[in-house]
């Protein structure tokens, strides 16, 4: 049995998006399902587009969110004597034709076309021109592109293993240009040859690939090249089902990571984005990804992109985690927002997020504002506080920041319903008076809720009217965690301090 190979091939011309996340993950699922190799080629001979920092961008993402390719990347800008010796080899077949057209009557012939509504096709112009002519043109030095003499009256079939048998007939088909002016090569040819000599057996890729796939048959057939089997996954689509557009579903993957969900979520959001199980399972470790993947299970209808289903999947695996694990993640938040800074860092938040989220940092923090040091353990437990609740990791430094300065909030706020500032005053006295009792080595969510409660049930007082105010008094918020577990975080002298001070309001 053949092993399989599948391949990456990613183009330096941005950051890799959700999309490119997908196709890696599937063709990464598809060769460890089978035991075979997952290959990485960077398509870099778009040098108009090329994006500075997009190459290590993409090799960075792909290993932070632990898909490990099988080979050193292959550059294709590194491989373009190989590429014209292809061409040059179709050329001096006849399958292939030097082209002399200028820019300019491309452009008008297009338009023409268009104005017609027409598909835009090159007219074939420069198809037949004698070998005289040719080297007329190539002895003047006038600029070239090498096009694919595309056969006429002619149907390419093929059996498309997410989308079943597919046919083109060849004349709605362009003469596709395989070299370009530049020198540098196409997708189409530069694929094709890449493929064939790394022994490619899948060929998955997004849907908006499959015109050009009859291209590429015809090219394998004229290079004398071994056709890999192709798998087109279907669009991204908006929840309206209109297609993803860019402001949705191109941003970076980065970004997401920014937008604080877990990579470990992202991916499982990135699988059921066209493949489903089968079944009402939803989570799945890597691990259990490349167990479960078929090719068979893959849809052929547009995968919608839908943002609450991602931050539903990103609070499962917020809650799953460890507090040790939860905290180095959402330590980059807090220090991306001015609110804390590690001791031992030379820098504040390091350029690469991807090198920074996950780390064991497991060191003491200072609060900027105040300059006070708490140590990594009392930053978990802070986390512990909203870990239950937040979608985001976005969502913590906001949630939590009553922990790291006083809070600010209208003396109004401290009333509850019916009560009035008389009977709230005398309920924070009454608290402050009772927690002033407490050891500090009691003081802990469990004995608080038990002292006060018993106190408030003994005396037959409202509950409301006297916790509401302590609530607000420690965290200025309406909707917070429990009163107790606040004050146990915070510590003893904290908890008074916002108390007399409340009462002082």
């Amino acid at each position: 049995m053949t092993k399989i190979i599948t391949r990456f091939p990613p183009s330096p011309t941005g950051f890799l998006h959700i999309g490119g996340l997908r196709t890696a993950l599937y063709n990464y699922l598809l060769a460890k399902k089978n035991k075979g190799k997952f290959l990485l080629r960077i398509e870099d001979t778009d040098r108009k587009r090329y994006v500075e920092g997009a190459i290590e961008d993409i090799i960075d993402t792909l290993n932070f969110f632990k898909l490990k390719f099988d080979n050193e990347p292959v550059f294709q800008s590194q491989r373009l004597n190989v590429y014209k010796k292809a061409a040059q080899k179709l050329i001096d077949s006849g399958l292939a034709y030097y082209c002399f057209c200028t820019p300019e009557r491309l452009e008008e012939l297009h338009q023409k076309q268009r104005n017609l509504k027409k598909p835009t096709m090159y007219d074939k112009k420069c198809r037949d021109l004698t070998e005289q002519q040719v080297a007329e043109q190539l002895k003047n030095e006038v600029p070239y592109v090498i096009r694919l003499k595309m056969p006429e009256n002619e149907t390419i079939e093929f059996d498309d293993l997410i989308r079943g048998h597919v046919k083109f007939a060849t004349d709605l088909l362009d003469d596709q240009i395989l070299i370009k002016s530049d020198g540098f090569p196409t997708y189409h040819l530069a694929s094709v040859v890449d493929d064939a000599e790394i022994g490619v057996t899948h060929v998955m890729r997004g849907e908006e690939w499959l015109s050009s796939t009859p291209k590429h048959i015809i090219l394998y057939k004229f290079l004398n090249l071994q056709a890999p089997q192709f798998a087109h996954v279907p669009l991204l689509l908006n929840p309206d089902r209109s297609k993803l557009s860019k402001r949705v579903g191109d941003v970076a993957v980065k970004d997401y990571l920014e937008k604080g969900y877990l990579p470990e979520a992202l991916l499982n959001f990135v699988l059921f984005l066209g493949w489903n199980p089968g079944d009402e399972r939803e989570i799945f470790s890597l691990d259990e990804m490349v167990k479960e993947f078929s090719l068979e299970k893959i849809n052929k209808s547009g995968a919608v992109f839908n943002v609450e289903k991602l931050d539903w999947i990103n609070g499962q695996y917020i809650r799953r985690k460890s507090l040790e694990e939860l905290a180095n993640f959402a330590v980059y938040f807090y220090i991306k927002e001015g609110i804390l800074k590690p001791i031992f860092r030379s820098a504040e938040v390091k350029p690469e997020l991807t090198g920074y989220m996950g780390q064991n940092i497991e060191e003491d923090l200072v609060v900027k504002k105040s300059g006070e040091i708490i140590s990594f353990d009392k930053f978990k437990m802070i986390i512990a506080t909203e870990k239950e609740r937040v979608k985001t990791l976005t969502e913590l430094p906001e949630a939590t920041k009553f922990f790291f300065q006083e809070p600010e909030y209208e003396k109004e706020m401290l009333v509850w319903k019916k009560a009035d500032m008389e009977k709230t005053k005398q309920a924070l006295d009454l608290i402050y008076n009772l927690l002033k009792e407490i050891d500090e080595k009691d003081f802990t969510a469990d004995m608080l809720e038990k002292k006060v409660m018993e106190f408030i049930k003994a005396n037959q007082l409202d509950t409301g009217t006297n916790l509401w105010p302590m609530r607000v008094a420690l965290t200025g918020r309406q909707k917070s965690p429990g009163p107790f577990e606040v004050a146990a975080v915070l510590g003893k002298e904290k908890v008074l301090n916002r108390l007399k001070k409340a009462m002082e309001y």
